[in-house]
């Protein structure tokens, strides 16, 4: 007997994992909209991340770790946050037929310029060395410290979840799955054939613009959303409406 049931499938953003989603108001305000007889929800935690982050494949990228997700996840609508948007996006241009609607978060499709990007892997391999070498906890309080996230509240910071994170995994993670080891994948966006949904917060002015370039670039298959009031973690900082946002456009998809 065929399954009538669908599949969200939620990735997260790098340095948070799997329970960034299903706890306090994300949990109350997603999980009530979207959950329900008819729906599934999968929510892991990434490679790299949690307090048991296996083994760290020195040749993965982010094109294998997608292809391993969609293996073991399968087919459904897959809705990323930064970090897990970009994996959501390789998902989708690499499988399209498990992709069946996408959603991207505050992601971008990499760095156009090619000495951009290259500057941008040394950042990510900086940074790297330096959560090594000051551990997860010093990591973490400088990380929720950048602009991106002043529009946090303090439960929506997940501190102690965030360092169930150990500083090898988050090491790899920014090497091997980066923004600079990223692909430059801007002329693949129209590629995307699936119903697409971008979504930024009005306060995040640079997502705010890479997101409207992507949805001039995948084509009319695209819907853009913008979170009045919310910075680059939208879901997180107004999750009610980004929640209203995310299941709306799911009913008419």
């Amino acid at each position: 007997m065929t399954s009538t049931r669908s599949r969200v499938v939620l990735l997260h953003g790098f340095a948070q994992t799997a329970n960034c989603w299903s706890t306090t108001a994300v949990q109350e305000a997603l999980w009530r909209r979207i959950a329900g007889p008819t729906t599934e929800i999968s929510a892991p935690t990434l490679p790299g991340h949690g307090s048991n982050p296996g083994v760290l494949d020195p040749l993965a990228t982010l094109w294998t770790v997608a292809n391993h997700l969609v293996s073991e996840l399968g087919a459904g609508t897959y809705l990323g946050y930064s970090f897990g948007g970009r994996l959501a996006l390789h998902a989708a241009l690499e499988h399209p037929e498990a992709v069946k609607r996408l959603i991207l978060v505050s992601a971008t499709p990499g760095i156009a310029d090619t000495a951009d990007r290259a500057a941008r892997q040394h950042e990510d391999a900086a940074l790297a060395e330096r959560i090594e070498q000051i551990g997860v906890s010093a990591f973490i309080t400088e990380w929720l410290a950048l602009a991106m996230f002043e529009g946090l509240s303090d439960s929506a910071r997940f501190l102690e979840e965030r360092q169930r994170n150990t500083a090898a995994g988050l090491a790899w993670a920014l090497k091997r799955l980066g923004t600079g080891s990223q692909d430059n994948l801007w002329a693949r966006l129209a590629e995307l054939s699936m119903p697409v949904l971008v979504l930024t917060g009005t306060q995040d002015e640079k997502f705010a613009e890479i997101g409207d370039q992507m949805c001039s670039a995948i084509g009319s298959n695209a819907s853009r959303v913008s979170v009045d009031g919310a910075g680059h973690s939208a879901h997180l900082e107004q999750p009610e409406q980004f929640a209203r946002a995310v299941s709306e456009w799911l009913a008419t998809t």
